[in-house]
């Protein structure tokens, strides 16, 4: 459901059944868009936002919920003032970007659960990055009942249909909670967008880097081998290599900066495209999980004189940026995946860059939906960049299996496999 959908659906509810506010909890980078589009969309609705907990605003939760129809706040403030919220008498509770709840252990999932409304929502793109788990987390909060335990819902479900022994059980699964799915696509509510082209550069590393990367390959391997089977306990050591394996990949100097020398493929390639997209007109985002390595590409922005945008978690003016670009000052935006993998409308790009392959398919496609979306009217070109012969390649083959999961549960029959296990690790060190 979009947010302007949202926003007119929630008009409907406060014009025809209740006088208390609802409340959304959104990430923080989002909170403001709620504002933004209920101007537009919804201009008769009374929304307030709150940026700052109770002791740094010198204003009550509750005196901010008066005289509004809608109050939005960030899961961080959500969090912080949770006794505050819980005291004002809520119409309904609605998550944005509700995967932020999905860990069942963390401070926001009982704030969300515990928050006494007669009515939960979650609105979300990826109802399950990782495992089933993710799918019960939600329900427990908006369907409380709907299944047993967590422990039961594992033995119920995730187990037998992970292993591929029980078709019956993914069956009964999609009927248990098909009533409590409204899914939108793209083709239900965007027909007419145009059309989205993505393709895959395969990037080969020059004999230099390939070398280097071989070694530093065999020495993680080695050390890794014996700790897989301990997985849980030794998942920091293990995710630590992984990540200098991707960030090798890369560029070597993000490892060593004694490796500056050693000339990035990966970099050469994005510029070899960049360079005809500026010149032809187009604008384009340009995504990375590594902020260290978005600023090699800034610097290279710079040495060219290209005037670029840039965005990560540390951005301090967000919006700032954001219509910066969207004003056409810079033809690139550079933006960390998880600062901006959600949140944004930019459909004044047309061009996409995925700079490194990530294994959840749903995070690049939220990613990629920053300007395929409504308002586009140019076709979007998506390039997804990976480095052969690089634990990259062997990303993008359990990204397809961690793909076929979200598609077992929500559309057609499917194996798919479960969070990051010993195995998938070994392939990803395998030769």
């Amino acid at each position: 459901m979009g947010l302007g959908k949202t926003l007119q659906t929630l008009a409907l509810l406060v014009h025809a059944h209740t006088t208390a506010p609802f409340l959304v909890v959104a990430p923080t980078s989002v909170v403001a868009n709620w504002l933004n589009e209920a101007t537009h969309f919804t201009p008769g609705l009374r929304v307030r936002t709150l940026t700052a907990t109770e002791a740094k605003s010198g204003r009550l939760i509750a005196d901010a919920a008066t005289d509004v129809d809608v109050l939005v706040t960030s899961y961080a403030l959500f969090r912080l003032d949770f006794d505050a919220y819980q005291a004002v008498t809520w119409a309904g509770l609605i998550l944005d970007e509700a995967q932020f709840v999905k860990n069942r252990t963390s401070r926001a999932y009982a704030c969300a659960k515990e928050l006494n409304t007669p009515f939960k929502l979650a609105i979300t793109g990826t109802p399950i990055e990782n495992n089933l788990m993710d799918l019960w987390s939600l329900f427990s909060i908006v369907a409380p009942g709907l299944f047993a335990s967590s422990r039961k819902f594992t033995e119920d479900y995730v187990r037998p249909v992970t292993r591929g022994e029980s078709p019956e059980r993914l069956a009964k699964l999609r009927r248990r909670i098909r009533p409590l799915i409204l899914r939108r696509t793209k083709d239900v509510v965007a027909r007419d967008l145009p059309p989205k082209q993505e393709q895959e550069l395969q990037i080969a590393l020059n004999p230099a880097h390939q070398k280097l990367y071989d070694t530093f390959l065999q020495r993680e391997r080695q050390k890794l081998y014996g700790l897989i089977e301990e997985l849980d306990k030794n998942r920091f050591i293990i995710f630590r290599s992984l990540t200098l394996l991707r960030l090798l990949s890369l560029d070597a100097s993000l490892v060593d900066k004694k490796y500056a020398g050693v000339r990035s493929s990966k970099l050469d390639a994005l510029f070899e495209r960049l360079d005809d997209v500026i010149s032809e007109g187009h604008k384009a985002l340009v995504f990375s999980q590594f902020t260290s390595f978005l600023k090699l590409v800034a610097a290279r922005l710079d040495a060219l004189g290209v005037p670029y945008c840039y965005l990560d978690g540390s951005t301090l003016r967000r919006s700032e940026v954001i219509d910066r670009f969207k004003s056409g000052v810079a033809p690139v935006f550079l933006i960390s995946l998880k600062a901006g993998g959600f949140g944004l409308n930019l459909t004044e790009a047309d061009y996409v860059f995925l700079l490194d392959p990530w294994w959840n398919p749903q995070t690049e496609a939220q990613a990629i939906d920053r300007t395929h979306r409504i308002g586009q009217t140019r076709n979007v070109m998506v390039y997804r960049l990976v480095a052969t012969g690089t634990i990259e390649e062997k990303v993008m083959a359990l990204k397809a299996q961690k793909a076929q999961l979200f598609t077992a549960v929500l559309d057609d029959d499917a194996m798919f496999s479960t969070a990051l296990t010993a195995d998938d690790i070994r392939g990803l060190l395998e030769p």
